[in-house]
């Protein structure tokens, strides 16, 4: 069982690291076609934080980096919004021009049917990018204001190759301290395409995954990222025999015994907006997977993972039992993909009624 220090030894319940980037969401229609945006923010390791936040009502705080100018600051007000704790910003200089520092954009299409979502990043020389070892004081952040929980991802370790220092440095930091951390592997080809592409991320992936407690990837993410390869993936759907997965996860922990959970939606894609819906844990050492949804429908898929990562920390930090932690997984993300934007627009009476086996009937 995992051992999560006091609420009353910490400032924070939650820290994420990881870039925050603004989203500019076309709404149903397509990027290269659109006259107007929609704008959130939005990133993975945040996303995670913030759902802890503002669904679970949990402190939650952001260490990241932001270039010093109006859209860094509307960033912020964004994060000021979701209740997350903006003091651990690192904030740089901005240029003028963004030659030398910048803040990430991403533009995303939700999809629609036939139609699979699209993601368009302009990320590149971003402020959080450019962070190495030793930028950020680790020892006073979990040392002296303590977090309960510390949560990381694949994404900020694919965006340079500075990124996976300050991920390690961060993660012993934290084990130092006694805070559990997560680590979503969030396999992305795009990201590793130009630094040495699938060969660089497991090398990148397998030095992190020596530092991790809760371990969270879907079965794409275990074999690009780590190796492991999925017996009866149909790459078409991504559906997956879930007991095929669960040998993929018994030779993970194997190789890492220091993982104490390993964590993974179980997502079989019908179309861009039907899905079925389930998810998957493994804790001392037993499988406990949630309640099989068959044809969930998808307003927007993007950041449904990480609201499943924050119901399972939700589940663990606060319940204490992994097998209601992957039912809080599953609820939190099915009921984020049902709304705009990166971020889970949930309540807790929500999830909870959705655990409990309620439905979609009108509350009244």
């Amino acid at each position: 069982m995992l051992k999560i220090k006091s609420a009353d030894s910490c400032k924070y319940d939650i820290l994420s690291l990881g870039e925050i980037m603004l989203r500019f969401d076309p709404g149903p229609g397509r990027i290269h076609t659109a006259r107007q945006f929609n704008v959130w923010e939005g990133g993975g390791e945040y996303n995670v934080a913030r759902g802890l936040r503002r669904c679970f009502g949990l402190r939650a705080g952001a260490i990241t980096a932001l270039a010093d100018n109006p859209v860094g600051r509307l960033v912020e007000d964004f994060m000021l919004q979701g209740g997350v704790d903006v003091s651990l910003i690192k904030w740089v200089p901005y240029d003028g021009v963004g030659r030398q520092v910048r803040n990430g954009l991403n533009f995303t299409e939700r999809g629609y049917g036939i139609r699979g979502a699209v993601g368009c990043s302009d990320r590149g020389n971003t402020a959080v990018s450019q962070l190495k070892a030793g930028d950020v004081d680790f020892d006073m952040i979990f040392g002296k204001l303590g977090s309960r929980w510390f949560h990381t991802g694949g994404i900020f370790a694919a965006l340079s190759d500075t990124t996976p220092g300050v991920v390690i440095e961060a993660l012993k930091a934290a084990k130092k301290y006694g805070t559990v951390t997560s680590y979503d592997l969030n396999y992305r080809p795009s990201l590793w395409k130009a630094i040495g592409g699938k060969e660089r991320a497991r090398e990148v992936n397998r030095e992190i995954a020596q530092y991790v407690d809760v371990m969270i990837g879907n079965e794409e993410d275990f074999t690009a990222c780590l190796g492991f390869e999925v017996e009866g993936l149909d790459a078409n759907i991504s559906a997956i025999d879930p007991a095929n997965f669960r040998k993929m996860i018994e030779r993970a922990v194997s190789v890492y015994p220091n993982f104490q959970a390993a964590a993974t939606t179980l997502r079989t894609v019908r179309t861009a907006t039907v899905n079925d819906w389930s998810a998957i844990v493994w804790s001392d050492g037993k499988f406990y997977q949630a309640k099989q949804r068959d044809g969930l429908e998808i307003f927007d898929r993007v950041g449904g993972g990480d609201s499943f990562a924050s119901g399972l920390i939700y589940g663990f930090m606060e319940k204490g039992d992994p097998a209601l932690a992957v039912e809080y997984g599953a609820a939190h993300g099915a009921l984020a993909m049902t709304t705009p934007g990166d971020t889970s627009m949930a309540r807790l009476a929500e999830v909870e009624k959705l655990v409990g086996g309620g439905g979609a009937r009108v509350d009244r």
